[in-house]
């Protein structure tokens, strides 16, 4: 007799070994992802969307708009190509690499995620206990709310796709009507913003791709309880666009209540027009809850890495010790370089799934993708994502990291090439790596 899973109970297997259930719909996937659209952080990043290159030339509202709209269909779309193919192998994401590079080379990106999503998930803690002393005050020590904070998300993690329903029915309708309520607020409150020019749009547009493509090397940890592709793609792409467009946008006015150069200085400070509104605690307070999506998705995500270097171990045992290592490091965290920590993602993980989409869907290696343990290295696949990387930063806005920038600037200097502005580094290397892919893919093609 087959056994029948219950999509309202079922949940991620323990181990790889066991098949994943296929229980999440589009308004399962859109609601989650619209979830992870709206941040905290968010709000206080409409600096660096208004001012990407942080000198005295800033975009204007109109151009601000555009490159929220036009960055976040980009960088949605990627993340919703990343996603098909967990829906359609039912694999993890760094799982699914090893159809890419090989299981053993697969382990490299899979460092570099877990690596990551910790920085990510400490962020995580790090605002909502931001967030919660914006509301409560210093009467409960910031370390309190790290722990409150970390031991929720570690629950969630143990039941993953429970948490991910719990979105959608519940978390979702609060985070509705808070988010419209401060629209309304700011909107009638907040000065309406004037001058401005286009001259930093390109800079703009990478930076909102940048907060989507965060989500890249994760996505397929989600989408492979998806029912379809399609289900997949729409969730993502519709979700998390108007969550971002309408996180942005308030944001814009959240800064400017606040002042650009008090949220420059310390981003917490935008928390301040929220709480200061009329029953501002309450919806902020509805909205700092929330944020314990994202650094349940962290952790949940660190833990599917591992899983790849360490398939039979249980999950559970891996979200307990993560859960734990990044309350740690939320303790500890330098938030000063969280805008760098973006671009460095970026540059890692565009040009891996322009290779990815490349060989899996225009090839069509998707029918042959070998993801056992066992797969065998493909070092070929290691040139296209390299030369991706490298042109995300001979395209970028200079880093906020002195000696970094100083390397690319000698680099363009010795290439002769002149970055413009209207050029895009995500774009750019997303092409670059596919483009190489692609090459590569006809040389074999034609020896055979």
């Amino acid at each position: 007799m087959t056994h029948v899973i219950d999509p309202k109970h079922a949940e991620v297997p323990l181990t790889l070994d066991e098949a994943p259930p296929k229980t999440l719909g589009i308004l399962d996937q859109g609601a989650f992802w619209a979830n992870l659209g709206v941040s905290l952080l968010g709000f206080s990043f409409a600096l660096f969307l208004i001012n990407p290159l942080l000198d005295d030339n800033p975009l204007s509202m109109t151009a601000a708009v555009t490159a929220t709209v036009v960055g976040s269909l980009i960088g949605t779309a990627m993340v919703g190509l990343a996603a098909i193919p967990g829906a359609q192998t039912g694999q993890p994401a760094m799982v699914l690499l090893r159809g890419l590079f090989g299981a053993k080379l697969s382990y490299v990106p899979t460092v570099l995620n877990i690596i990551q999503m910790l920085g990510w998930g400490a962020f995580e803690l790090w605002v909502i206990s931001m967030g919660a002393q914006a509301i409560f005050g210093d009467a409960v020590p910031y370390a309190v709310w790290v722990l409150l904070a970390g031991a929720i998300t570690t629950g969630l993690t143990i039941y993953p796709l429970g948490a991910i329903r719990l979105i959608r029915r519940v978390v979702t309708i609060g985070v509705i009507i808070s988010t419209i309520w401060f629209a309304v607020v700011f909107l009638r409150s907040a000065p309406a913003p004037s001058g401005g020019s286009w001259d930093a749009f390109a800079p703009a547009v990478d930076f909102v791709i940048a907060l989507s493509v965060s989500w890249v090397p994760v996505a397929a940890d989600y989408a492979r309880h998806s029912r379809s592709s399609r289900a997949a793609f729409t969730g993502v792409v519709g979700g998390y666009t108007v969550a971002q467009v309408a996180c942005l946008a308030i944001g814009v006015y959240a800064v400017a209540i606040a002042g650009h150069d008090a949220v420059l200085n310390d981003p917490t400070t935008v928390f301040g027009p929220f709480v200061a509104a009329p029953l501002g605690a309450l919806f902020f307070g509805i909205l700092v809850l929330r944020e314990t999506d994202q650094s349940f998705a962290n952790v949940y995500s660190t833990a599917m890495s591992l899983q790849n270097l360490m398939p039979r171990v249980d999950r559970r045992i891996f979200s307990i010790a993560i859960g734990v290592l990044t309350i740690g490091v939320a303790l500890l965290v330098d938030v000063n370089s969280y805008s760098a920590f973006l671009s460095i993602i970026g540059a890692v993980f565009v040009p891996m799934l322009g290779v990815l989409v490349v060989d899996y869907f225009v090839l069509g290696r998707a029918s042959t993708w070998d993801t056992s343990e066992h797969a065998p290295s493909r070092w070929p696949m290691v040139a296209p994502w390299a030369l991706g990387f490298v042109t995300w930063w001979l395209l970028a806005a200079p880093s906020t990291i002195s000696w970094w920038a100083a390397i690319w600037d000698g680099a363009r200097t010795a290439l002769g090439f002149t970055r413009q502005p209207w050029m895009s580094a995500a774009v750019g290397a997303f092409l670059v790596a596919g483009l190489v892919t692609l090459a590569i893919g006809f040389v074999r093609r034609s020896r055979r």
